[in-house]
């Protein structure tokens, strides 16, 4: 049986920005109360004890939990890598002190693009300046620091500067993460996906960046889904080193799971993590190969890619067991090519923003 090894915890599902590409659940606010201190930590044991190495704090926005520095002080004396994934929002230079005595050890701040305008748009909050004042937070407490930037059509265009911003930062690592289409992302997916030329330069930008500035600062450039004849790894494989754990205790094989039909998600107040992670039908559900079908089953690289993901085979054929259609192989691959073309017809329909509104209206 593999090992859980990198445990992301949800800690909320409450935010202060209201992102386009948010990948948190669409039904979000029809979700159960949030897990208390206690259970985050008992959380935190049971899966140390199954070998997880790494922990990232997670949201929604973390930061809202007025109980973050006693998690990360936990997670810490228990041995894991720490890590923060954050908007910047609330992390004022005294939360940061108290965060850095804990022993947090490395933080991943989000920006939505390098200039005021649009980051606050596609963010739908003022938050452009206080993003920078942050990463000089981040910087005064000599943290490892990842610059996190979605992108997509509206931002693409802006990756040289996009990628000076990270620099002027000091940033060790700039990932950009091209839109994957889950969540809020999956509703706004017509507004936010780019042409193959938009993609093409923007690569050709990062690759002419880091023959320049070799090391100074790493640049992750992932490729967006829909625009590639082969799938990823999704999480690694279904239920081999990734367990996230949704704010009111569900258990996760990978982010979006909760969206997927038939799956009866175990939750931590109700069962030990090890059978969780064991014996749950959830976890089981496409780990291995014996629920693939054709193409996958007899494919050379599904060893590679597992059949890519399920979530993305789900919304897109409706059949969470189908080959993921962005393979070149799938028979329905055909759908995918249909959403990049037709994206630009169907821009008329308006933005939905993230909200609790939204949330508890979407059906």
């Amino acid at each position: 049986m593999p090992q859980p090894l990198w445990l992301l915890a949800e800690l909320t599902y409450r935010c202060p920005l209201h992102c386009v590409f948010c990948y948190n659940p669409t039904r979000y606010a029809r979700t159960g109360a949030e897990l208390s201190t206690a259970q985050w930590v008992d959380v935190m044991r049971q899966a140390r004890a199954l070998g997880a190495a790494q922990i990232g704090f997670s949201g929604g926005e973390p930061l809202l939990r007025d109980d973050l520095e006693e998690l990360v002080q936990e997670a810490r004396a228990l041995g894991y890598y720490t890590n923060l994934i954050t908007s910047g929002v609330g992390l004022t230079p005294a939360r940061a002190r108290r965060l850095k005595d804990a022993g947090l050890d490395h933080v991943q701040l989000s920006f939505q693009d390098s200039t005021r305008e649009l980051n606050d748009f596609l963010s739908h909050t003022r938050t452009f300046d206080l993003k920078q004042k942050v990463a000089r937070i981040i910087k005064q407490h000599d943290w490892p620091m990842v610059l996190n930037c979605v992108l997509h059509r509206h931002n693409l265009p802006h990756v040289d500067k996009i990628i000076e911003m990270a620099l002027e930062l000091e940033a060790e690592y700039l990932e950009l993460a091209n839109t994957q289409y889950y969540g809020w992302a999956w509703l706004n997916r017509d507004h936010l996906m780019p042409t193959r030329e938009q993609l093409l330069q923007a690569e050709a930008v990062v690759n002419r960046y880091r023959e320049q500035i070799g090391t100074r600062c790493r640049l992750l450039f992932v490729v967006p889904d829909y625009f590639e004849e082969r799938p990823k790894a999704c999480m690694n494989g279904w239920g081999q080193v990734f367990l996230s754990i949704a704010p009111d205790g569900l258990a996760l094989p990978c982010h979006n799971a909760r969206d997927l039909p038939g799956l009866q998600l175990p939750s931590v107040t109700e069962q030990p993590l090890a059978d969780i992670w064991s014996l749950s039908s959830a976890f089981n559900a496409y780990r291995g190969e014996d629920w693939m079908q054709e193409p996958c089953r007899s494919c050379d690289e599904r060893h590679k890619d597992f059949g890519g993901c399920r979530c993305q085979a789900f919304l897109i054929t409706g059949n969470a067991r189908a080959t993921d259609p962005v393979c070149a192989k799938s028979p329905q691959h055909e759908k995918v090519l249909h959403l990049v073309r037709s994206a630009p017809e169907r821009r008329h329909i308006p933005i939905v923003f993230r909200s609790d509104i939204e949330s508890r209206s979407i059906p």
